[in-house]
């Protein structure tokens, strides 16, 4: 499976952006997609995940309500639809796949496959 994520960028404290996470090579439709971020200085850290097939969600406690994870089945894709960005949530954000269907996991080594990151920088 490769991974590209894009759609980061600049943002102002309040504003949204949109990630988006494009799988090729194989179907990620029976697995959990997760995105995690890391930021200057600091380890990564889950920050959501949805099974594919049921469409089931988990996020991480300080961007529920704010943030929003779906995919796409058409483009074998997966969106992070981020608003009331605050400067903490300055990160290089990826996407990963776990090849579990069931599970959702926060854990980073329960996922098989990471693509590259996008930037995301938010000013105050």
């Amino acid at each position: 499976v490769q991974l590209q994520a894009s759609g980061g960028g600049l943002a102002q404290a309040g504003g949204s952006l949109r990630l988006s996470c494009a799988a090729s090579g194989r179907s990620v439709s029976d697995h959990i997609v997760g995105w995690f971020r890391q930021a200057p200085g600091k380890e990564r850290e889950f920050v959501a995940a949805i099974a594919w097939s049921r469409g089931s969600t988990l996020y991480e406690n300080s961007v529920e309500g704010r943030f929003t994870i779906s995919r796409d089945n058409a483009k074998n894709t997966v969106y992070l639809q981020m608003n009331s960005l605050k400067p903490e949530d300055t990160a290089v954000y990826c996407c990963a796949v776990d090849l579990d269907a069931f599970f959702l996991s926060r854990k980073i080594e329960a996922y098989d496959y990471w693509g590259q990151g996008t930037q995301v920088t938010v000013s105050s």
